[in-house]
């Protein structure tokens, strides 16, 4: 591709790539001086998208395991909606332009979780589900007021510490075993719930 990030021992390295040029590939997971790298939307140019087009997300299922594999627990995270209520939903983001499936699953959880989550990303990146929000209630069981998207479901292994960063107040943990597991994944709006049990039924939880 004429626009790949070029490694220092690639044969063409030196070669001028325009907009791209001294970008670096961890611009492309954190963004170049505190803003985007060349070609990423702006907030009025992704608002203006969501207003014509469905926009590609991935949603992660975060989970804790035993030793023998089995999931034992289920994330979540403790957010402010815009009208200043707490909702408690799961890892989502955008898959941004240049970037692949596996970057957005690691750049929306080191996002969430931080960098010492250590996530064990999918060998095999099939999603378990395909969840599509619509912008108008009744359309799908999935909603989303600001836009239609189309979201690539996964369920990610979560080994190490997390803390809670960016716009996320608390990551909370719930065992599929608790007695409150059910009013913990219930506390989850616009189809997340669904999202969950859907995972949980796929790894046989």
């Amino acid at each position: 591709m004429n626009d790949e990030v070029p490694d220092d021992d690639d044969f063409d390295a030196g070669r001028q790539r325009g907009e791209f040029d001294r970008i670096t590939p961890e611009d492309f997971i954190r963004g170049a001086g505190g803003g985007n790298p060349p070609g990423w939307l702006s907030g009025e140019r992704i608002d203006q998208v969501r207003g014509e087009m469905p926009v590609p997300y991935i949603e992660v299922v975060p989970v804790r395991c035993d030793q023998l594999g089995r999931v034992t627990e289920v994330g979540s995270l403790l957010r402010v909606r815009e009208n200043g209520s707490v909702e408690r939903t799961l890892i989502t983001g955008r898959i941004l332009f240049h970037e692949t499936i596996r970057e957005a699953l690691a750049r929306n959880i080191g996002k969430d979780l931080g960098e010492l989550a250590l996530p064990t990303l999918p060998v095999d990146l099939t999603p378990f589900t395909v969840a599509e929000f619509f912008p108008t209630p009744g359309i799908s069981e999935f909603y989303d007021p600001r836009q239609h998207a189309i979201a690539l479901c996964y369920v990610v292994q979560i080994s190490g510490d997390c803390k809670p960063v960016d716009s996320t107040l608390d990551v909370e943990w719930c065992g599929v075993e608790s007695d409150r597991f059910d009013t913990f994944i219930g506390q989850m709006a616009d189809g997340h719930d669904r999202i969950v049990r859907r995972a949980l039924a796929w790894v046989g939880a």
